[in-house]
């Protein structure tokens, strides 16, 4: 299922793609999320789907894939009443099964197979990221991966070596660590910022299931680059709570 507007005037252009992840329940904003999905809850009156999309969209992204499973029809209608010209949205249709961060790129990659790069933005991100210069870096890289880290005082955390590749995840709370390196004091202890650049052909060696997007880096970081790109913009908030999203709300409009 696609959408598409002015389809001369963006083969004209480099395509550039981004993933936009919009499948999940969004449990955590509790009533917020019970007649919509998490993609269409507002911040300061705007959806944040259209943040999102709006916000790439100014960092020349001209292709858009977004998966939907709850409530997805409305995120259908939200993109057919949005009039995005010279743009390309695509829909990855999970609403027969949820697939999970990892199983979704999977379940995308026909959608994907033609960008040699994509950006995979969780759509309860709200930041002033530049992603363009980050898209440029990435290209010009030979690495698969690039997940945007941070310094965030939270539990769960991506190990990286001296060298920023990733070495697997490691929770705090309950010191449980699924790398096949052992810890050392030299490795990087990072955040994850639910923003990654990937490489999707090289996804095509995995069967179609539904996991998490780490289980997926974990097997390529044997055999490939998957690395830690430090990130530190003006904002970033995850708006996966009312709290959080009361916060953010407030924040933007003091500024």
């Amino acid at each position: 299922m696609s959408f598409k507007r002015n389809i001369t005037s963006m083969i004209q252009n480099e395509k550039r793609t981004a993933f936009i992840l919009a499948a999940g329940l969004g449990t955590r904003l509790k009533n917020l999320t019970s007649d919509k999905p998490k993609a269409l809850v507002e911040l300061n009156k705007t959806p944040l789907l259209k943040v999102t999309i709006e916000n790439l969209i100014q960092q020349n992204f001209n292709h858009f894939v977004i998966n939907i499973h709850h409530f997805g029809e409305q995120i259908i209608d939200f993109v057919n009443k949005n009039n995005y010209e010279n743009v390309t949205i695509e829909i990855s249709d999970e609403r027969d099964f949820l697939y999970n961060t990892g199983g979704a790129i999977l379940k995308a990659l026909p959608l994907l197979k033609d960008s040699k790069i994509v950006l995979i933005h969780n759509v309860d991100i709200v930041t002033d990221v530049d992603f363009e210069s980050l898209y440029n870096k990435f290209s010009d890289s030979d690495d698969v991966v690039w997940l945007l880290t941070q310094n965030r005082d939270n539990k769960r955390k991506l190990v990286f070596d001296d060298n920023d590749n990733y070495l697997g995840r490691l929770n705090l709370e309950n010191n449980v660590y699924d790398g096949v390196v052992e810890l050392n004091d030299n490795f990087k202890l990072l955040s994850f910022s639910g923003l990654h650049f990937i490489r999707p052909n090289y996804f095509s060696e995995f069967d179609l299931k539904s996991c998490y997007v780490f289980e997926l880096y974990k097997v390529l970081s044997k055999r490939y680059s998957v690395k830690s790109k430090f990130i530190n913009p003006n904002y970033w908030f995850d708006l996966g709570t009312q709290d959080q999203l009361k916060e953010a709300e407030l924040w933007l409009l003091s500024k």
